[in-house]
């Protein structure tokens, strides 16, 4: 196994290049909702941006991919198996601290959410928005994907516990299998509350996530079809283009807010599957010697240690943005209310990143190398979750 992570860039602890794709997700959610906004959404311009809400598939497949390349390792003998307990308390310093502090904010000074029932808090307070029904609210619609990604991420130790009975040369094939079943959860006769969509639950999104986890097994593996392909600029590059241009197209349903057809939707996820994977494949299957001078470049990746800051504020920002340029809502302008928003919403994730996300994640560090330094009851130092070795996660967050 070490001669493959020594032909393969994404067994690396720290991939600057997906950081920096991180934070291009977060500015092409910001963009799509801007473009809705704004009232920018006709004819094929429309159709285009409006799709840029594929943004939260590559979301996903991010998380599939770090969260699963260590239980991907592990099944190789490369590393222990990740401890649940560690991952579970790590996943929630990482998530809830940030969106905590932006859902308290957001409902409490908020104009157009400042009247929120109780309902209404306590769904976005514990993420079950999706589940419950008329819990959207302004300034934290956009929540119903963290939503289903921590679904997700609650169900990765059973789905990781579950491929440990498979052989190695079937873990790809049964997380595809997975993936593909998905597509048939909107014909199961579900019987949701009024105001809940079915759709919107994590079963549909699966193959989202399994991009990711697919990506992950094969960074372990030995070198086939897929590197190749990855590897090869043009062709990779015209899946991405090809899959995006049908997922805006009217086969995977209208623009806006008006409900696609089963049909439709099976359609637009599949393409978000398919973009999903396809940007992130040349930044994980890779050579390490592979550069990737923009995204792996300094700015980009702060601007994506930001990103999960900029999707939690980014739509509180857009609301404030529109009676400061003097607009109303769907009257365009959308260029200079794009900027504006991501000058915000950056500035306010940043403060957010400082202030909230980074000290808690260092403190729970701090917190677990106390724990292996006592004498009475030391615990080892786990790796990192998303780590291929044994190496201990380090004491600072990166």
């Amino acid at each position: 196994m070490e001669a493959v992570a020594e032909r393969v860039g994404g067994t690396r602890g720290f991939l600057p290049a997906v950081e920096g794709m991180r934070a291009c997700a977060a500015m092409g959610v910001v963009l799509t909702h801007v473009a809705f906004q704004t009232g920018t959404s006709h004819g094929v311009i429309g159709r285009l941006l409006h799709r840029f809400d594929l943004a939260v598939a590559v979301f996903f497949a991010l998380s599939g991919f770090l969260l699963w390349r260590g239980h991907a390792a592990a099944a190789r003998g490369m590393r222990h198996r990740p401890p649940t307990g560690h991952y579970l308390r790590s996943r929630l310093v990482r998530i809830m601290p940030g969106y905590l502090v932006a859902v308290i904010i957001i409902l409490t000074l908020l104009p157009e959410a400042d009247h929120a029932s109780p309902t209404v808090w306590l769904a976005n307070l514990t993420l079950t928005q999706v589940y419950v029904p008329l819990t959207l609210t302004a300034g934290l619609t956009q929540m119903w994907s963290l939503s289903v990604e921590v679904s997700f991420y609650l169900a990765l130790p059973l789905l990781a516990l579950l491929a440990r009975r498979l052989p190695v040369r079937a873990r790809v094939p049964v997380i595809a299998a997975v993936a593909l079943a998905s597509f048939g959860w909107g014909l199961l006769p579900i019987d949701a509350p009024q105001g809940v969509n079915p759709l919107n639950w994590p079963p549909a999104y699966a193959s989202w996530f399994a991009a990711g986890m697919l990506l992950a097994e094969w960074t372990v593996s030995p070198l086939g079809w897929a590197h190749k392909l990855a590897r090869n600029r043009w062709a990779i590059t015209g899946i991405a283009l090809t899959a995006y241009l049908i997922s805006a197209s009217p086969l995977a349903g209208p623009k806006d807010l008006v409900p696609a057809t089963l049909g439709q939707f099976v359609v637009r996820t599949s393409m978000g599957a398919v973009v999903a994977w396809a940007l992130l494949a040349p930044l994980v299957l890779d050579r390490p010697d592979t550069a990737h001078p923009i995204l792996g470049s300094p700015v980009m990746v702060t601007l994506g240690r930001w990103s999960y800051g900029l999707f939690v504020w980014h739509l509180a920002a857009l609301v404030m943005v529109f009676p400061m340029v003097g607009r109303f809502m769907f009257n365009g302008g959308m260029v200079v209310v794009l900027l504006l928003t991501l000058v915000f919403g950056f500035a306010m994730a940043a403060v957010s990143y400082a202030l909230v996300e980074s000290p808690c994640r260092n403190a729970f560090r701090r917190w677990e190398y106390r724990r292996a330094g006592d004498r009475r009851s030391p615990v080892p130092i786990p790796p990192l979750d998303s780590s291929v070795s044994d190496a201990p996660e380090p004491v600072v967050a990166q």
